[in-house]
């Protein structure tokens, strides 16, 4: 499968020369096409980071991230917004649907600021709520809805542009056990249906044990690597926790 997203000997730094933080020290790692990939580290260990730079928010000070075969590292203005807007899928823990807009119109609101006809957006906003679940609720706006509904519109909203990459930002963290479960659901069904590559921080074992891979990071290098393969999610959720250990800290406060 060919390479969706690599990160090649990426650094951050924070600060000036008389107070200098180094937040990623020479990252590299790749994501294949249709993988679904997490990344956990203890609090401070640069995965946020190292999260914001992929996603275009911040700007790596040294390397290359290259997705579909662009570096965006060397985008800036129009060209880095048309990029994020066209080639980016974005899942936050806090939603960040607008309130003022009914559930069907946050979805369709990706497609109306690519100019895609009113007939297309429709068409294509129908199909997502439909394999999702949530065609009751696109009339109702956020605040009338569960968080586990609110979170599964903000998937449908990430998908339906068809980014070559879905970024989520502890997607689970602000739901109860209940939604939590039925979001990543969810997430199987956009990773194993809809062939959607994902890349997920988590604090959360469980969360991460849906991934094929996990990433850890630990003072702003990998630390450790898993892969499923042919492990249940029960084993994969056993072998992250040990890797926890390893990274030490507070297990409730892996993130």
């Amino acid at each position: 499968m060919e390479n969706v997203l690599e990160v090649k000997n990426i650094e951050k730094y924070y600060g000036n020369k008389s107070n200098l933080t180094k937040a990623i020290d020479n990252i590299s790692f790749n994501v294949r096409n249709g993988e679904f990939v997490g990344i956990m580290g203890a609090s401070g260990s640069g995965k946020t980071t190292l999260l914001n730079c992929i996603s275009t928010i911040d700007r790596a000070t040294a390397g290359h991230i290259i997705i579909n075969g662009e570096d965006i590292t060397k985008l800036k203005g129009n060209k880095l917004n048309k990029f994020r807007r066209e080639e980016l899928g974005f899942i936050f823990q806090d939603f960040n649907l607008l309130d003022t807009l009914t559930a069907y119109e946050n979805i369709a609101l990706a497609l109306t600021i690519q100019k895609v006809n009113a007939h297309e957006i429709d068409k294509r906003v129908k199909e997502i709520a439909e394999k999702l679940e949530i065609s009751e609720i696109m009339n109702k706006y956020p605040y009338q809805v569960s968080g586990g509904q609110k979170q599964r519109i903000a998937s449908a909203r990430a998908i339906i542009t068809n980014p070559k990459i879905v970024l989520a930002d502890e997607p689970t963290g602000a739901l109860d056990s209940k939604s939590a479960r039925q979001l990543l659901g969810t997430f199987e069904y956009l990773n194993q249906k809809l062939n959607a590559t994902i890349l997920m921080v988590t604090h959360d074992a469980f969360t991460a044990s849906y991934a094929h891979r996990i990433i850890f990071i630990k003072d702003g290098k990998i630390f450790n690597e898993l892969v499923k393969g042919n492990d249940t999610r029960k084993q994969f959720f056993e072998k992250i926790i040990e890797v926890q250990t390893l990274l030490g800290g507070d297990l409730n406060d892996v993130i």
